[in-house]
């Protein structure tokens, strides 16, 4: 990198300040988009390993759960329903090119976790919080994903 700037000082190089700004710019973008992209996918595992758990404690009829389900009062239909969602939500997590409407998804449960907990049920809605904000930033960070998805259906 040292041997372009003195090039471009002396102009020998044939390239202008702001061609050479511009390439090292670009190639500095793309290792970022690089580090973004493994952040990403470490927020998604992770996030899709706790879905997965979660929605097969509500799908196998964990007492834990079935008490919750109870207790917001719905029926516990909505557990089967909230466990599947979280278990697609999950798997779509880890499809790459479903990934960003996978997090989209799982941002509607999760919204509708954190409104159970300080509306129905009580306790701490920390852990949905968190799970909203995980969810959130993949979301976001995936929707050029998804908007292309989209494109493609229509």
């Amino acid at each position: 990198m040292e041997d372009t700037y003195k090039a471009v000082e002396d102009g020998r190089s044939g390239k202008g300040m702001a061609q050479v700004l511009t390439e090292i710019t670009q190639s500095a973008s793309g290792s970022t988009g690089t580090i973004i992209n493994v952040g990403l996918w470490m927020l998604q595992i992770g996030a899709a390993g706790m879905f997965l758990m979660v929605g097969f404690f509500k799908l196998s009829g964990d007492p834990r759960m079935v008490g919750l389900f109870d207790a917001i009062g719905v029926g516990q239909w909505f557990r089967y329903v909230t466990g599947s969602l979280e278990v697609l939500g999950a798997i779509l997590l880890l499809t790459p090119r479903l990934s960003g409407l996978g997090a989209l998804l799982l941002v509607g449960v999760m919204l509708g976790a954190v409104a159970t907990h300080l509306f129905l049920v009580g306790g701490s809605p920390l852990g949905a919080i968190i799970l909203l904000i995980v969810t959130g930033v993949i979301a976001w960070g995936r929707r050029k994903r998804t908007m292309n998805l989209l494109a493609e259906i229509r």
